[in-house]
Parts: C-alpha cells; sequence; structure tokens
C-alpha cells in the first residue's frame, strides 16, 4: 500500500493546478455494476502520484452508473479528490442544477462539464437525448450557484462551498485558429479553472494549445491552466477509431501505418509497437508540459506512464 501522506483538500488541488507544479490526475470509467469491487480501490490507492481522479459521465453516450453517486463513492473509499464529469445530453438545467447543489454538502464541488456524446452512437439506442443547452449553460449554472442564485433566479438559503468547474476542448483543428478561438469563448465571462483537452499526439498541436491559453489568459487578465488528455493506443483499431471517429483528435498517419503492419505480426508485437509511439510522444509532451489527464483504467498500461 502507498504510504505518501495524501492531502484531501479540494483547495491544494485547484492550487496546485494552477502552479507551475506538475499535476496529474486519472480517469475512472465505473463499470457496469452496482458496486465497486474492492480490487478496483486497492489498485487505485497505489497509484501514489496522482492528485485527483475524474468520473466519466456514460462516455461514448454507453450506458454507465450515474458519475455524481460513483464520484461521491469513490471520494469516499479513495479519500483523494475526485471530478465529477457532467454532460448537457441526459438532464436538464433544472436536474443537473439540483444534482450539484445537493451533492456540494457531501463534497463534490470540482465538475468536468461537457455537452455530451450522441445518444445514437451509444449503446441505448431507445434513449432520447437531451440537450438542453451546451456545456457552457453548465459553466454558468455553477457560475451562479457560486453567487447564491439557483437555476430559477432564487436566492440560495445557505450558500455552496466553493464549486469548481472545469471544461474541455478539443487537442485538434483543421484550422488551429479555431482551437484558439474556442478557448477565449469558453474562459469569457466565466470562472472555468482548467481545460481538459481530448488526447494530444502531436508536439505541435500541444504548443498551439499552451500558445492559446496564455494569449486567453493575458487578454481576459485571469489564470485558468491546460491540462493535457493522453490514452495510450496500442493498438491498430484504436488508432482507427481515434483517427475516424473522435472529432478534435489527430493521430500521424505514420502511427496508424506502424500499428497496422504490426498488427499482422501478432498482438504481442502491435502491444510492443503501440507503446513505443506512446510512450515516445508521451515524454516528449513531458518536456514542454507538466499537466496531464491519464485515460485509461489498465493498471498494467498505466504504471509505465505514471
Amino acid at each position: 500500500m502507498c504510504s505518501k501522506k495524501i492531502d484531501y483538500n479540494i483547495e491544494s488541488v485547484i492550487k496546485k493546478i494552477q502552479s507551475k507544479e506538475d499535476f496529474l490526475s486519472l480517469e475512472i470509467n465505473p463499470a457496469l455494476s452496482a458496486k465497486i469491487e474492492k480490487n478496483t480501490i486497492d489498485e487505485l490507492k497505489n497509484f501514489c502520484k496522482i492528485d485527483a481522479f475524474v468520473v466519466t459521465d456514460s462516455p461514448l453516450a454507453r450506458f454507465k452508473p450515474s458519475s455524481i453517486l460513483t464520484s461521491l463513492k469513490m471520494q469516499n473509499l479513495l479519500q483523494k479528490p475526485v471530478i465529477c464529469t457532467l454532460s448537457m445530453r441526459d438532464r436538464n438545467s433544472l436536474a443537473l442544477c439540483g444534482d450539484i447543489l445537493a451533492v456540494n454538502e457531501l463534497g463534490i464541488r470540482v465538475f468536468l462539464t461537457l455537452t455530451g456524446d450522441c445518444i445514437k452512437n451509444g449503446d441505448c439506442k431507445n434513449a432520447k437525448s437531451v440537450f438542453e443547452d451546451n456545456s457552457l449553460k453548465l459553466a454558468d449554472i455553477i457560475d451562479n450557484l457560486n453567487n447564491g442564485i439557483a437555476v430559477n433566479g432564487k436566492e440560495l438559503k445557505e450558500n455552496v462551498k466553493k464549486i469548481y468547474n472545469f471544461a474541455v476542448i478539443n487537442s485538434y483543428a483543421n484550422n488551429q485558429k479555431s482551437i484558439t478561438n474556442k478557448i477565449y469563448k469558453k474562459l469569457k465571462s466565466r470562472n472555468i479553472s482548467a481545460l481538459f483537452t481530448q488526447p494530444i499526439y502531436s508536439r505541435e498541436s500541444a504548443e498551439i494549445l499552451l500558445q492559446s491559453i496564455e494569449q486567453a489568459n493575458n487578454e481576459l487578465k485571469i489564470k485558468s491552466s491546460i491540462i493535457f488528455g493522453f490514452f495510450p493506443v496500442l493498438s491498430y483499431k484504436t488508432a482507427l477509431f481515434l483517427r475516424d471517429r473522435l472529432p478534435g483528435v489527430y493521430i500521424p498517419t505514420y502511427w496508424v501505418e506502424k500499428l497496422e503492419s504490426a498488427s499482422l505480426c501478432g498482438k504481442e508485437e502491435e502491444y510492443k509497437v503501440g507503446l513505443e509511439l506512446s510512450l515516445n510522444i508521451f515524454n516528449k509532451l513531458r518536456k514542454i508540459h507538466n499537466k496531464f489527464h491519464l485515460m485509461s483504467n489498465k493498471t498494467s498500461i498505466l504504471k509505465s506512464f505514471v
């Protein structure tokens, strides 16, 4: 068991994100189960260098347990800060504001807000999307709650303990200026502590993102940070998915070609080539930035990056 002393204070994590210190978060994609296995908790506790965990909200519109309740479970079991992902896909502003307000007293105060993936691409074909608005509406709801105002415009009887909001941003666009514009739009007039990016596989893309956040901070006179998303690509199938089905992500053509060739030689070679490619770019990115979010639940893989 990890013997490192853990600081459970949410504010200390936010301070670390906005400082020059290293920051590392880890994604938790809840299993399709009513219970969290003890083995899962034990494995997560052993990642000493993880500063916070991020619980997903049914990514790719594939059914998973509630992100809010799972975040509460995880924060209690891990005794470490948890960032709860919330999307506009499944609930309207009435429900979302109620959830955020109710869970505040229980210690869930950090949210990664996003619009959400389309229902038709998920595994619940009979479900209906809500999509009342996009992720900026969620950011506004959080800002208003911090100012003592609920979604219906009425004042709160008791103020919330400060809520922190993170947003997401693509890591690539054909017109890279659009990335700069989107960052500016998200940060303007909203209190967003940091932006989490889609997975990055290009140093050039990373440098554009860093330049864009610096420009936005200077122009808006704010202090928001950027956290690079990273997902190890260990198979040809995964490379194709990222290239063809995940908007806002760029994966180099030579990666796809190398993984295709490796896949013809067997799973072991495919894994070896994918891990080498992933570690190579990850180490290059670490030379220019020190804040990352790892998107993998496989313990054996994560040990190579943590």
